[in-house]
């Protein structure tokens, strides 16, 4: 919206003189702890569908070389311990989930190994990826838990393979980032003998969703509320992609992805288009792809997914929890207009977006 330092400093200066919402504290905790908004819409999902791994994240972790095992337990245990979430369980009183905060949960890399080195390596390369989905399809209890599970595989003395599955109820992908970077720290620092220094954590995911329950009602919420109402109101129930078989009559939650990367050329000019547009490279990008979808379908109507981080906060930025919201972005298309006027319209609707 303001492309410049100057535009930004113009926003800046409004901003201060504007009552923002109160700062994200540790504070007294009640005995039961809700859940955030996003929270709640994965439980209410999980009860929804019970029989279905939708959520789990699953990593699988190759490592090569001399491995200090005590260095890697002792360095998970730590960030368990440092961060809430990843000890947080979803129990339910009368049919309302609240967060259970385990006071310890621990990793004991002995019990959940696995020694597939006396195999052959066809055999052992077979063995790990039929665990490895085994792990990411089996399911969690979010009331019993844990909502963290390891599985630790020895392949010989300098290959390990550490399967790590999470509930995505205590985290995201922005997450992950943290606690690989936390891990690699904490490992480095054990195995050289060392006591690990990271800087303390002002909050905890509990913190923010106490906060975000405090902030987000009355008048502010019904505000939210009413503008996503008026946004989503009559949107259509399907998109009629042409396909090459049927649409099943139920979900199969079978997706895929496709990859692909563009020239230099191709990306420069696409950010030169979006820079005359006062527009993100993002904006542009997903008014390209609506517009795919409406010469596709002739559906003058589309509404397309899209995961947002949705840490605005800095007191967020370095936890580990599940804060990620996924934003319904629609474009209404009319006859014979052009790129230019779609791309207005898709920056309005997104800069709405991330404001409600």
């Amino acid at each position: 919206a303001t492309p410049t330092i100057a535009g930004i400093q113009e926003e800046v200066a409004l901003l201060q003189g504007k009552t923002t919402l109160p700062s994200i504290v540790a504070g007294i905790r009640p005995e039961r702890i809700p859940l955030s908004f996003v929270q709640q819409r994965l439980w209410f999902i999980d009860k929804l569908l019970p029989e279905i791994a939708l959520y789990n994240t699953p990593i699988a972790l190759k490592l090569k070389g001399k491995l200090n095992t005590e260095a890697l337990e002792k360095a998970l245990n730590l960030l368990i311990e440092r961060h809430e979430s990843l000890r947080t369980l979803f129990p339910a009183k009368e049919g309302k989930a609240y967060q259970l905060i385990l006071p310890a949960f621990s990793i004991n890399l002995a019990t959940c190994s696995q020694n597939l080195g006396h195999l052959k390596k066809k055999e052992r390369t077979w063995i790990v990826e039929k665990l490895a989905q085994e792990e990411a399809n089996t399911l969690f209890n979010l009331s019993t838990g844990p909502l963290m599970r390891v599985k630790f595989l020895v392949l010989s003395k300098e290959e390990h393979v550490l399967l790590i599955t999470f509930h995505h109820i205590i985290t995201d992908g922005w997450s992950m980032e943290i606690f690989f970077r936390e891990l690699s720290q904490l490992y480095k620092a054990y195995a050289l003998g060392k006591e690990p220094v990271l800087k303390p954590l002002s909050i905890q995911y509990a913190d923010f969703a106490l906060w975000q329950r405090e902030c987000l009602q009355g008048e502010i919420l019904e505000h939210q509320l009413s503008y996503w109402k008026q946004q989503l109101a009559d949107i259509p129930d399907l998109l009629d992609l042409p396909t090459d078989k049927p649409r099943p009559k139920e979900l199969t939650y079978q997706g895929a992805h496709y990859h692909t990367i563009l020239s230099k050329e191709t990306k420069d000019q696409l950010n030169q288009l979006s820079q005359k547009h006062d527009a993100s490279l993002f904006m542009t990008l997903l008014a390209a792809f609506q517009i795919l979808l409406y010469r596709y379908t002739a559906q003058k109507d589309i509404v397309v997914g899209f995961p947002i981080a949705n840490r605005h906060y800095k007191e967020t930025e370095e936890l580990i929890g599940f804060f990620v919201n996924t934003l319904a972005l629609r474009t209404i298309f009319e006859e014979n207009e052009t790129f230019v006027h779609v791309l207005s319209r898709v920056k309005k609707t997104t800069l709405q977006a991330y404001h409600y």
